[in-house]
């Protein structure tokens, strides 16, 4: 079973923890998410599908990303993600931390943080492998194609995340 620490409203650990996706939290606690964007050096992002499957924003595009682990770190977690969901290994990736925003959802019991993270990374299509439960598919886009993506609304957190895309910041 996968457990989450539980934060305050100040991110501060709380020292209780919750079972994944066990939306029982109270409106002032929160979890821990990270989403990690990974460039290649040419400047195009690696984004993938969502399956079908999903019971949220099935078929939408998004970069990799997921729930800190109890006792994991945000970067711990972030390069966990990007390499179950992708097979990169971004340990020694140029780039890191960008910013950090939060959602809250009253009274469902699923409030949480989330950290970004922009690596560039020398890597073609042939070294991304894909998990089948996880994404129906990827590709390398530029920061044009996301933004269109996003105005579609097919992208996951766009209008929160947007400006990883921005390679000169």
């Amino acid at each position: 079973m996968e457990y989450w620490d539980i934060y305050d409203k100040d991110r501060n650990l709380t020292g209780r923890t919750m079972k994944k996706n066990d939306w029982c939290l109270k409106d002032d606690e929160y979890h821990l998410t990270v989403l990690g964007a990974v460039a290649d050096t040419k400047g195009r992002f690696l984004i993938t599908r969502r399956v079908m499957t999903k019971a949220w924003a099935p078929g939408w595009w998004e970069v990799s990303g997921g729930a800190c682990m109890a006792g994991e770190t945000s970067e711990q977690a972030v390069k966990r993600e990007v390499l179950e969901e992708t097979g990169l290994d971004v340990s020694d990736a140029e780039g890191g931390y960008m910013f950090s925003y939060h959602r809250e959802n009253p009274g469902q019991g699923d409030n949480y943080f989330v950290d970004i993270y922009r690596f560039i990374l020398d890597f073609t299509e042939c070294d991304v492998n894909t998990r089948p439960e996880e994404a129906d598919g990827f590709m390398l886009a530029t920061a044009d194609e996301i933004r269109k993506l996003g105005e579609e609304g097919i992208f996951l957190h766009y209008d929160s995340i947007k400006k990883v895309f921005d390679i000169n910041s």
